[in-house]
């Protein structure tokens, strides 16, 4: 008999929460051995038609899947962070629309064949990355729920994003241009490999006078409500780190704009965005995004041929495959400037090939 996944209880008592015909039924134990036998017990009762609703005996409304997703995000808000339950509820609101609706025990009912031609509807409205994330959250909603696991489909295989970044000749340029304004501080701070999400943490009382480095310390991100809060880890284990100030007109930055305390970054996302975007448009560079700043960082490391390992601990990467995905798109780079420099080669040399021949051709 299959029955939702225990869970232990900061007060060490099993818990097991369990939907059946619409009511939603608690069970506690000792231990989870008895907790599950407790659950299965429960149900089977209720699959051999001996248990009645305690709230209503006749026939009610079973669970949606909209209210299983309210459950489970409910039942693991003290462990999921902000920026994850945000993605969830975004989820929830414009994802699966067609069968949010429907009874959580006849959609884990349903065969594979249905569940196809669910996710190629969805295909269509949305990115593949995001469907693969969209997917995920139904299947462990209806796991947890039903303690069933629904079928696994063909996914659509997502593009690579080519994110833009500056080029190394590109990077002085940039420098010059923020130098003085009310945004260089993060700007190069997004330049020197820090996330958004670590610069918007950074206060002025973390970072020291004339600073070699900067130590990063936690992150700030957007909660299910869309408001800012920190959180104390960042992305992953690697993100807390010590950022080297290679920047000389960031080390100046730093102390002119020197506060006693409160946020280095004083302005919103989308400000910072949009003065970043114009800086670019006005000076000819690449047009790059905040965290192109950051992919700029690695486009340097893979010119001057830093280490892999030393990019990625300064960068706070824990996935090498991160690395490598992000050292190929450069090194593409470099591959169509070569052959664009190659050709030009050729092309010069042929065409003063061709006068030398007519001129040789004309003394004659």
């Amino acid at each position: 008999m299959v029955v939702p996944k225990a869970r232990k209880l900061p007060s060490g008592t099993w818990f097991i929460q369990l939907r059946l015909g619409g009511e939603s039924i608690p069970v506690t134990a000792r231990n989870e051995k008895k907790c599950i036998l407790e659950a299965q017990s429960i149900k089977a009762e209720y699959l051999a038609g001996k248990r009645v609703s305690q709230e209503h005996e006749e026939e009610k409304e079973s669970a949606t899947l909209t209210m299983a997703m309210d459950d489970y995000i409910d039942s693991k808000s003290n462990t999921l962070s902000p920026a994850t339950i945000r993605g969830y509820r975004k989820i929830q609101k414009f994802r699966f629309q067609s069968i949010m609706q429907e009874d959580v025990d006849a959609l884990a009912a349903k065969p594979e064949k249905e569940w196809q031609v669910i996710v190629n509807d969805e295909a269509a409205l949305c990115a593949p990355k995001y469907l693969k994330n969209a997917y995920g959250f139904v299947k462990s909603v209806i796991r947890y729920s039903t303690g069933q696991m629904i079928p696994e489909v063909k996914l659509s295989a997502p593009i690579p994003s080519e994110r833009a970044f500056l080029m190394p000749d590109e990077i002085i340029p940039f420098v010059e241009a923020v130098r003085g304004t009310f945004f260089e501080v993060p700007a190069l701070l997004a330049l020197s490999s820090m996330r958004i999400s670590e610069i918007q943490a950074l206060r002025w009382e973390n970072v020291s006078k004339n600073p070699d480095f900067i130590r990063t310390t936690g992150a700030v991100v957007l909660d299910s409500q869309n408001k800012l809060t920190k959180k104390k880890q960042g992305k992953n284990v690697t993100s807390s780190r010590n950022v080297p100030i290679l920047i000389p007109s960031l080390k100046e930055a730093l102390e002119r704009e020197r506060k006693p305390s409160g946020p280095v970054m004083d302005i919103t996302q989308d400000r910072l965005r949009e003065n970043v975007h114009r800086v670019c448009i006005r000076n000819g560079l690449t047009d790059v995004s905040i965290h192109g700043l950051r992919h700029s960082f690695a486009s340097l490391a893979y010119h001057l041929r830093m280490p892999e390992k030393i990019a990625m601990e300064i960068g706070g990467w824990s996935d090498p495959g991160t690395m490598n995905r992000i050292y190929t798109h450069i090194a593409k780079s470099d591959i169509t400037r070569y052959q664009t420099e190659m050709a030009t080669f050729y092309s010069e040399k042929t065409e003063e090939a061709a006068e030398n021949a007519n001129e040789n051709a004309n003394s004659k």
